[in-house]
């Protein structure tokens, strides 16, 4: 499990005293696991508890690091918590689901930084994901962000795999 790329390079953003990062939609965690070797602290996030579980048995992260979360439920309880939290960071990779954007902002204090990262449109010649609901749209994370300061970003194609995305690094004012 490597950790992202783009994560890689921006991980200096992230400061051991400035609170919590939200690792959302985490999967196996390589990513939140690299901030938490750094000293972060990070709130693990994902639907599934398989990889949570395996993220306490075999990295020892705290379970109040550890969030079971249905962010796409008919309920907004787990989305409205996300809008309660003080959050100096949210990393996202490869996960799209365009009504927590709002949620998201909303969470990361002034100063904060979202690190995000998915497929774009373009990604239909490569492969899965097909489904719109999961494709960006040509700048569409840009304009989301439109209101903070943009220290990175990229659209277009990667190689090694091939895949289409986007990538944005901000800053909320």
């Amino acid at each position: 499990m490597a950790i992202a790329n783009l994560l890689q390079a921006h991980l200096h953003l992230f400061n051991s005293d400035n609170g919590v990062v939200l690792d959302l939609a985490c999967g196996q965690g390589q990513n939140g696991l690299a901030l938490h070797q750094s000293g972060i602290d990070v709130l693990f996030a994902d639907i599934k508890q398989a990889p949570l579980s395996a993220l306490q048995d075999q990295h020892k992260i705290l379970k109040e690091q550890l969030w079971q979360a249905d962010f796409e439920s008919k309920q907004d309880t787990d989305r409205l918590q996300l809008a309660q939290l003080t959050l100096q960071g949210v990393i996202v990779f490869r996960y799209l689901h365009r009504p927590l954007f709002d949620h998201i902002k909303q969470a990361v204090k002034s100063g904060g930084i979202v690190i995000y990262e998915t497929f774009t449109v373009e990604n239909r010649q490569f492969g899965r994901p097909h489904r719109t609901d999961f494709l960006l749209k040509e700048n569409e994370l840009k304009t989301i962000f439109k209101d903070w300061e943009i220290l990175f970003y990229f659209e277009g194609i990667k190689r090694n795999p091939d895949r289409a995305i986007a990538q944005i690094v901000c800053k909320k004012p």
